[in-house]
């Protein structure tokens, strides 16, 4: 007995001394994770960054390791993969940073559902793969960008519960192949729970649905600090700087080989050399211009693809939970999703042609409104008029020139180094952007004969603003500054610790509260004081830049961003030393711009000024007595009778509605109105007088008039 009982006090102190072992290890390994975070912060987070001007001085005087062409995300990416590694590295766009398909996308950061689908039916481990690789980036970049990105439960309705097993299965696999990147466990939900968390669907649209976790970003500001943490790590970068021509020599063994590029500075038209051991193409839809500059004769690899989303009230979607409909009417999927205070809904996927500047159809957005239909209530209706903004993205589909059959689109990116060294690296998604740095920086270092100081560290680096950030940091900046909750809110996830910069130089409002901050649009948390703060620190040099790219105000309201146009390009000028005649060619290539988020291009928008705009929704929104959007007949009388300081008649009223009510629903639209309007102003040039230029009236942005 006593030797039985000593055999299980050894085993018992065994047991506890392998359980204590690998608690210290995990313990000790947590701690050399925590230490690398800590390590590999930003250098000198707190240093200016160089200013645009000091960057292209630098990129005209130096000799780099690496020159990467276009600051999408992969190029972006690159930037910082390679500096991160201690290469010398420079990186031009023709455009701005995140102006092409980075800045177009879904907004989604995920594995892909629909690809383990696939995957499992058609038994493919390559696409198996690439799915898990999606959901390993998914989880990293929540880590490293945690102020500009977030999880987001997607609803997937259940057409029949015959389905259910089959949706279960295939949700909680995506939950397996997650592993320990998972971000929260998938679940069912029955009819009327589903309808409870999504009230807007249709009865009939499902019998059940299951929900599933994925995240959601701010693709255009994770992009600028991507290309801002590049910088901090010492990267040359420049934005509207334009590769004309590659630079060739004679290399080892007579063959020709690139050593840089001639680039041309768009904004003040000087052209310069900027010289590099090698050359990496990222440019996207664009990477058969950079390849056939590199040698003419080549075929093209990628054929461009339309994918188009519009944005609606957030009316549309519960706060915090998305939807996609899996099965469109032709084969397509579609997503609705909450994202900042509106909702998206997209993509459409049609073969296109390449634009620096593509724009929606009105045959996309009646498919997109055609399929919300299907699925909304019937008590809430579906109406053009409620489309805030529309814009288009162009996905460059890939050929391997590699693969045995180069005819097929590759699902994977694609590397290919062409005869005078220039790498090519296109395809992928917005996802997966750190490994296909990775991979073409490994590339470069092999082609150019590099010898980086480290491995890659982008796993574990935090994005510029990232690494002081937490889910509190909005309550300091109403306890420091007196902002307003949902300015400091917005401040907090777009800037992340950077959001204290930002409210320094808010301004006092003369009132109790919020004491800081002078609003830029009425109805959105934009503050004057950033337009300052992205012009000096973050490369913002056009009213495009700002609207679009830092402040997203025309992905969301199109109408909204022209309004705010006119203040924009004043700050501009103030900061950049404009005259008059700049501040005009300005507004009009903007508003060329905003064309093509879905503002109206016909003669009707273009006969007012932004101020006209303002006064004239500001009267359309005072006679909308229940805020949907839209005005009845008698209020359309009131309207018309207030402003045009004429009586009408009923039958003069039935006649005017007839002529612009277009959809025939009995009601007028903003958009509607304005017809109105622009045929009264060519008819007899009255129109009431506009506000003062400083004056910007409030706007409720919660109601729906004023789409396309």
């Amino acid at each position: 007995m006593s030797i039985l009982l000593k055999g299980k006090r050894k085993l018992f102190t065994a047991a506890a001394g392998i359980l204590s072992a690998v608690s210290l290890g995990v313990y000790g390994y947590n701690r050399y994770e925590e230490y690398q975070l800590n390590s590999l912060r930003l250098p000198n987070p707190r240093k200016r960054l160089p200013s645009r001007e000091e960057q292209l001085k630098k990129l005209q005087t130096k000799e780099f390791d690496i020159l990467v062409i276009g600051g999408g995300s992969t190029g972006s990416g690159i930037a910082l993969d390679a500096a991160s590694r201690g290469l010398k590295v420079a990186m031009v766009e023709r455009e701005d940073f995140a102006s092409g398909t980075s800045s177009r996308s879904t907004k989604l950061i995920h594995g892909g559902v629909r690809y383990l689908e696939k995957a499992v039916k058609q038994l493919d481990w390559e696409q198996f793969q690439l799915v898990r690789e999606a959901l390993h980036e998914r989880k990293n970049l929540l880590k490293i960008a945690p102020h500009l990105s977030y999880k987001l439960p997607i609803m997937l309705p259940i057409p029949s519960l015959i389905w259910a097993p089959y949706y279960w299965v295939g949700t909680k696999l995506y939950d397996l192949v997650s592993g320990n990147q998972i971000l929260e466990s998938s679940y069912f939900l029955s009819k009327s729970k589903a309808l409870e968390k999504f009230p807007m669907l249709r009865e009939d649209s499902m019998a059940a649905a299951m929900v599933y976790y994925d995240g959601a970003h701010d693709d255009a500001r994770m992009n600028v600090a991507l290309a801002l943490t590049a910088a901090q790590y010492g990267a040359s970068i420049a934005n509207y700087t334009e590769v004309v021509s590659l630079v060739k020599k004679k290399g080892e063994n007579g063959r020709t080989v690139n050593c840089g590029a001639i680039v041309k500075d768009t904004l003040t038209g000087n052209t310069f050399e900027v010289k590099a051991k090698g050359i990496i193409n990222a440019t996207g839809p664009f990477t058969d211009t950079i390849r056939q500059m590199s040698e003419p004769t080549t075929e093209p690899i990628v054929t461009p693809s339309s994918g188009v989303h519009i944005t609606l009230p957030d009316y549309y979607s519960p706060q915090g939970l998305g939807l996609v409909d899996p099965s469109t009417s032709d084969g397509r999927v579609l997503f609705f999703l909450p994202w900042q205070g509106y909702t998206i809904v997209g993509t459409t996927d049609t073969p296109c042609k390449l634009s620096s500047q593509p724009s929606s159809t009105e045959e996309d957005i009646q498919f997109i409104l055609h399929e919300i239909a299907n699925y909304l209530s019937p008590d809430l209706q579906v109406r053009r008029g409620d489309v805030k903004a529309a814009w288009a993205g162009i996905r460059p589909l890939v050929r391997d020139p590699n693969a045995k059959n180069t005819e097929s689109i590759s699902r994977n990116h694609v590397i290919e180094v062409s005869d005078d060294g220039l790498i090519t690296i296109a395809g992928g998604k917005w996802t997966t952007y750190r490994t296909m740095a990775l991979d073409a920086v490994d590339k470069a270092i092999k082609t150019f004969k590099l010898k980086p100081k480290s491995p890659c560290l982008t796993e574990r680096i935090f994005l510029i603003g990232g690494q002081g950030y937490s889910s509190t940091t909005f309550i300091q900046l109403i306890q420091k500054y007196g902002l307003d909750k949902n300015v400091a809110e917005h401040l907090a996830n777009s800037y992340g610790d950077k959001c204290f910069d930002v409210a320094s130089l808010a301004e006092p409002t003369g009132r109790r509260w919020p004491v800081y901050g002078k609003p830029l649009a009425p109805g959105f948390p934009y503050l004057e004081e950033e337009v300052r703060y992205v012009i000096r620190n973050e490369y913002a040099r056009t009213a495009e830049d700002i609207l679009a790219r830092r402040l997203r105000i025309a992905f969301l309201d199109v109408y909204s961003a022209y309004e705010c146009l006119p203040r924009v390009i004043n700050i501009l000028a103030e900061e950049l030393g404009w005259d008059e005649n700049t501040k005009k060619k300005e507004f009009s290539r903007s508003k060329s711009f905003l064309f093509t988020m879905g503002l109206d291009d016909t003669d009707r928008i273009q006969d007012f000024n932004a101020n006209e705009l303002v006064q004239l929704r500001e009267a359309f929104h005072s006679v909308d007595s229940d805020a949907d959007g839209h005005v009845s007949a008698d209020e359309f009388k009131s309207l018309v009778q207030s402003l045009l300081k004429i009586s009408v008649t009923n039958e003069e009223l039935d006649r005017l509605i007839s002529e612009v009510d277009k959809n025939k629903n009995g009601q007028v639209e903003f958009n509607e109105f304005l017809e109105l309007m622009s045929s009264k102003r060519k008819r007899d040039n009255s129109l009431p007088p506009s506000p003062p230029s400083k004056v910007q009236p409030p706007i409720s942005t919660a109601r729906s008039g004023g789409g396309l």
